[in-house]
């Protein structure tokens, strides 16, 4: 992993905020392509914010992307393009928490700030057999407390690297290597059974069901896209026309279709089976509808807007969708 050992504080930050919620193996090839396309902030700082959003587009969590760019430029343009090197200052930056700043603060400032992810929540709770909910406030200040206290001063950015690694390699999630790990003969967990339970989660987020039927309206040459602008999920990505309704659209495409085109001059072509995605606390049911116009040319949609498919490829869409109009051979 190339930011392993790394003091330069824009890699550590760049790196960091894309493996948050971000597999190693999923991050990887995007840390690698932002560090090409933008080797020093100033370069990420101007660039154009579709332009960022499509590269970040497929990891999800797009506030991530806005986030970093919008840091970008605070720092360009209040810090002359240098990072804050206390982990006070790093906390005020936008899209920078915790567990952030004390990262960057310790790998590339040295500062005796102890890290505190999953993978350490996990050592420490079967370690001391910390059976309260890591996820309440009482908690994480707790966690936070010893996490601090064990931190090698003299070390703090090998300490923190390697406890963050020890839990995901040796005190992993699933079946952890008790047998290989030096702390087995006093980890609480261990001797009391209790690594399937700890550590343990307090909260339990309800999920809530959103459905998503995409118009796929277009020419020979040109289709019907437009931009999130809300503050809701994939806000800045591009999308088809969509009909979010409560409950599936199961039948009646062509009544709910006319009522939102405003138009009765179109004919369904066909429309796919439902596709779910899992979003966080949210499961996305998706369907996507074909509509032939009668006359694409003098047609408009408020919101909407008419791109060429050729140009379809710079624009960012959130991952179902994407993969959608690729099936449909239009990038």
């Amino acid at each position: 992993m190339p930011w392993k050992g790394e003091k330069n504080p824009y890699y550590i930050w760049l790196s960091e905020i894309i493996l948050q919620q971000t597999r190693v193996e999923q991050g990887l090839p995007y840390f690698l392509r932002f560090k090409k396309k933008y080797p020093i902030i100033k370069h990420l700082a101007n660039a154009k914010e579709d332009e960022v959003m499509k590269l970040w587009q497929g990891l999800g969590y797009y506030s991530r992307a806005r986030n970093l760019h919008e840091t970008a430029k605070n720092i360009n343009q209040n810090f002359k393009g240098k990072f804050p090197n206390t982990f006070d200052e790093l906390k005020k930056l936008k899209g920078v928490g915790d567990y952030t700043a004390a990262a960057i603060a310790s790998f590339a400032f040295g500062e005796n700030k102890a890290v505190v992810d999953g993978n350490v929540i996990r050592v420490l709770a079967r370690v001391f057999g910390i059976e309260t909910a890591f996820d309440t406030t009482e908690s994480k200040k707790r966690f936070a407390q010893l996490a601090q206290e064990l931190i090698d001063k003299k070390k703090p950015a090998t300490y923190n690297q390697a406890i963050m690694d020890f839990g995901g390699v040796v005190c992993s999630p699933k079946n952890p290597k008790c047998d290989e790990c030096p702390f087995n003969k006093i980890c609480v967990a261990k001797n009391h059974e209790l690594i399937e339970q700890l550590p343990y989660r307090e909260k339990r987020t309800k999920i809530t069901n959103r459905y998503c039927n995409y118009l796929l309206i277009k020419s020979d040459k040109e289709i019907l896209i437009q931009k999130r602008t809300g503050n809701d999920i994939w806000k800045n990505l591009y999308e088809l026309p969509m009909i979010e309704t409560t409950k599936p659209l199961k039948k009646g495409f062509a009544e709910a279709v006319a009522k939102y085109l405003s138009t009765k001059q179109f004919s369904i072509e066909s429309h796919s089976k439902e596709i779910a995605q899992m979003l966080s606390h949210r499961k996305i049911h998706f369907r996507f509808i074909e509509v032939e116009l009668k006359d694409f040319k003098s047609f408009s949609l408020q919101g909407a807007q008419k791109v060429k498919l050729k140009s379809l490829a710079k624009f960012a869409f959130p991952k179902t969708l994407h993969l959608y109009l690729e099936q449909k051979s239009l990038f």
